[in-house]
């Protein structure tokens, strides 16, 4: 797929892609190599593989990361229900094939690593928020990141099937190690410039009136330059503006109000919402006028 039919399959998706994230995402498939995205939170990293799983037909495989996931959650576990199974079947007479017979590979349960890994068919494997995981768990990937392999020391080596094309995606909560930037190719996702945040807004919620959606935009961008703890997101954005069209609003009211109680689907803390007032509305507000 070149370049120019991927993002028309990524903007069919919904999803409006910059330049630069199209291209990295065909290397990332041309080379078969991992893509590391990182960015604050909202600015759509998670969103980019499930477009790209859209736009190429592929199955999205997630694994969603946390502190003390652990090799069960993420990779695999044997199945001890059907195993205990076996083992009384065999004190009833029923042979076991061999002395290995309770590790084949029929008893393995898959995680989303193994699930991808072994998918028969290309998937799109999403490693969401690596940063939450502890370092151990960041270095079991490496192998599976350089190899697409994964060893189950009971059976051996599983080698992937079919390539996946896997993103990485990354907060900045902790520093990375440099095996893992090594084997990744990278961008970093930034929030997106005044006119493809408007056209984001519009391929999402085509209903809402174009005036409505700039000015509201605008206000978005100008807000994201106060001192805030959670600076909006493209998500706020969709959410805020998604109300106000449910208000029957084909622009932003002129009562900084009206405004300011429709702001708990963009201010997301105490501290925020406290900084916020209605004077600092009515001053945005201004700003954005036509």
């Amino acid at each position: 797929m070149e370049t120019a039919a991927l993002q028309q399959g990524l903007q069919r998706a919904g999803y409006v892609p910059d330049e630069g994230l199209v291209s990295v995402l065909w290397l990332a498939q041309a080379l078969e190599r991992p893509l590391l995205l990182e960015g604050d939170a909202g600015v759509g990293k998670t969103s980019v593989a499930g477009a790209f799983a859209n736009a190429t037909g592929r199955q999205l495989v997630r694994l969603q990361c946390y502190e003390g996931l652990d090799l069960q959650q993420a990779v695999y576990e044997w199945n001890y229900g059907r195993q205990l199974l076996a083992i009384r079947l065999h004190e009833t007479g029923a042979a076991l094939a061999d002395d290995h017979a309770l590790f084949r590979r029929d008893f393995l349960l898959e995680r989303p690593l193994l699930q991808a890994i072994t998918s028969p068919a290309p998937c799109v494997l999403l490693i969401d928020e690596i940063d939450r995981a502890d370092e151990a768990f960041e270095a079991y990937l490496l192998e599976v990141l350089a190899e697409y392999q994964i060893t189950v020391p009971e059976i051996g080596t599983l080698k992937a099937r079919t390539i996946p094309l896997v993103v990485v995606t990354s907060n900045g909560t902790r520093e990375l190690s440099d095996a893992l930037r090594r084997r990744c190719l990278y961008h970093f996702l930034d929030y997106p410039d005044l006119g493809r945040e408007i056209e984001i807004v519009k391929t999402t919620l085509p209903d809402a009136s174009m005036q409505l959606v700039k000015e509201a935009v605008a206000l978005i961008h100008l807000l994201r330059r106060e001192d805030l703890q959670k600076i909006p997101g493209i998500a706020e954005t969709l959410d805020w503006i998604r109300a106000l069209h449910k208000l029957e609003l084909r622009a932003l009211p002129e009562d900084p109000e009206t405004i300011l109680k429709t702001l708990a689907c963009v201010l997301k803390t105490k501290d925020d919402r406290w900084q916020v007032t209605r004077e600092t509305v009515d001053r945005l507000r201004s700003a954005v006028s036509p």
